[in-house]
């Protein structure tokens, strides 16, 4: 009685021992997710997910970091001596052009002025005097040209002073702001001394440094993004691209022209241009599904004719928020987004296509 007690016992725990040791074995026989056991010993494709994408045209851009500048700046310098009576403007003002910055005393012009005025009437009648006498050979061609000789020294003469007369009101040469004024009324300004500092900033430039590799890829005349401080961003057209590289860091500096029309940006911020590099076409995919081959390449898995595995190589294009670019593929290509560790190229699985999507 007691030894088949035993033997039932034996039995009972083989038959466990069975039931577990198959259960482990199909466990190992898994390979990934969607691999099942089926009656016979067969088993199923494994599955994956997988979404179709169509090739867009993507323009790559360049992002670089620049700083504003005046289009145009000048020292604006006295063209004659004088003591300054009027200091016509504010720094920090618009003036058009034209328009009178500093003017200088007239002292003794208008004496000259009118000195020059008498000398030019006296040397006219002389030389009309002299052309007669010509006429009726009383006198020498020599000496009615040095009576015209005179006469046009005399002109000459009144021409000068007027010129210096006018120099006296010394004017902005284009239309700007006023940024510096270094004089005051009293001081005296010598020939060539600096009287303001003007800044055209309409348009305003934004500048930046290019890699030669870059450089020529930009195209004259393409819009620019700009971004400002404050979160504004603006939109420009590139007006410059030097023909010659900096020795030192071998870059070229480009120039963004950027309408800013009553000088709302000042020179000397910190911008971010976006400048674009031609363009090429590419799919926009999510960063999860690339994955590396055997040999450690980047690439992605895709599914061709008969639901077969392949491995592409690709090459990343630009980096966004919500994706990245990538070149090096078919323009149509069905590509594995879940499962792609699981699977080898070569190999057959079975597709699962996005909801609301199906086969190309």
């Amino acid at each position: 009685m007691k030894r088949s007690y035993v033997i039932a016992g034996v039995l009972a725990a083989v038959s466990i021992l069975w039931v577990v040791s198959g259960q482990f074995k199909e466990k190992k026989e898994t390979p990934g997710a969607g691999l099942k056991a089926v009656a016979g010993g067969q088993k199923t494709l494994p599955q994956v997910r997988v979404h179709t994408y169509s090739a867009q045209k993507k323009v790559n851009e360049l992002v670089l970091f620049g700083r504003t500048e005046a289009v145009r700046t000048v020292r604006l310098k006295a063209e004659t001596a004088g003591r300054v009576v009027d200091v016509a403007v504010e720094k920090g003002r618009r003036v058009p052009r034209g328009e009178v910055i500093v003017r200088l005393a007239m002292d003794d012009r208008e004496a000259r002025l009118a000195e020059a005025e008498a000398v030019l009437d006296e040397k006219t009648i002389a030389y009309q005097a002299a052309r007669q006498l010509s006429k009726m050979n009383y006198r020498s061609k020599v000496k009615l040209a040095e009576s015209k000789a005179e006469l046009e020294t005399a002109r000459a003469a009144l021409k000068k002073i007027k010129l210096d007369r006018e120099r006296t009101g010394i004017e902005a040469p284009f239309e700007g702001i006023v940024n510096d004024l270094p004089v005051e009324i009293g001081d005296y300004i010598a020939l060539g001394d600096v009287v303001a500092k003007i800044v055209d900033l309409d348009p305003i430039l934004v500048v930046g440094e290019v890699a030669e590799r870059d450089a020529a890829k930009l195209t004259l005349g393409a819009p620019v993004l700009v971004r400002l401080g404050g979160g504004r961003e603006a939109t420009g057209k590139l007006s410059y691209v030097s023909k010659v590289g900096a020795v030192s860091t071998r870059t070229f500096r480009i120039e963004v022209a950027l309408a800013n029309p009553g000088g709302e940006l000042s020179e000397g911020l910190t911008t971010e241009l976006v400048l674009p590099l031609g363009s090429e076409m590419a799919q926009k995919v999510s960063p999860a599904i690339l994955t590396l081959s055997d040999e450690g390449v980047v690439g992605v898995k895709a599914i061709e004719k008969g639901d077969v595995v392949r491995f592409y190589p690709v090459r990343l294009v630009a980096d966004e928020k919500d994706g990245v670019w990538l070149s090096g593929l078919p323009e149509t290509v069905t590509l594995i987004t879940v499962g792609q560790e699981f699977v080898k190229p070569g190999g057959k699985v079975r597709a699962l296509f996005d909801k609301g999507a199906g086969r190309p």
